[in-house]
């Protein structure tokens, strides 16, 4: 590692990966929004909207499955921290025929953000719609996992631009 790049505060002076310190950050509020959307089908999301699935309320799992893999995060994802989940709001909405968008909100009083946790948690829950309707429709796609909004902490707030 060169002295004239930047070192992510994730690697020692040595290059190697560590553990953030954050004994000496205040605790905050902080919240993040994240989403992730899986395409499908027409006749699959139909099924979804209509409940028709045999595996039972796909979108209600989906929500548990995202509750769920916010306190879970840091078993997943080497280097987060495990924080207090102390709220957690998950939304789904069909964009058009083929698409169902999930939005999840995540709060803490912590050292540390909980962006992670809202975007891992959006995944999850199109991982579970997915592993739920696959004998249907094993061509889902899951992607646009991303960052909406964050805010607390000494980074303030970041709003995430829109899409095209």
């Amino acid at each position: 590692m060169t002295t004239d790049q930047p070192r992510s505060s994730h690697l020692d002076e040595r290059g190697r990966p560590r553990m953030v310190d954050i004994s000496a950050k205040p605790v905050t509020v902080r919240s993040a929004t994240a989403t992730a959307s899986i395409r499908m089908l027409p006749e699959t999301a139909t099924m979804i909207q209509d409940g028709g699935s045999k595996k039972g309320d796909v979108l209600g799992v989906a929500r548990l499955a995202a509750i769920s893999a916010t306190k879970l995060t840091p078993l997943i994802i080497p280097l987060c921290h495990g924080i207090p989940v102390e709220s957690v709001e998950v939304d789904f909405a069909f964009t058009d025929d083929t698409t169902l968008r999930c939005e999840v909100r995540v709060g803490t009083s912590a050292k540390t953000g909980v962006e992670m946790e809202a975007m891992t948690a959006a995944a999850a829950a199109c991982l579970t719609v997915y592993d739920m309707c696959k004998s249907v429709d094993r061509a889902m796609e899951i992607g646009d996992v991303r960052l909406l909004l964050k805010s607390g902490g000494v980074g303030g707030t970041f709003t995430a631009e829109p899409r095209r």
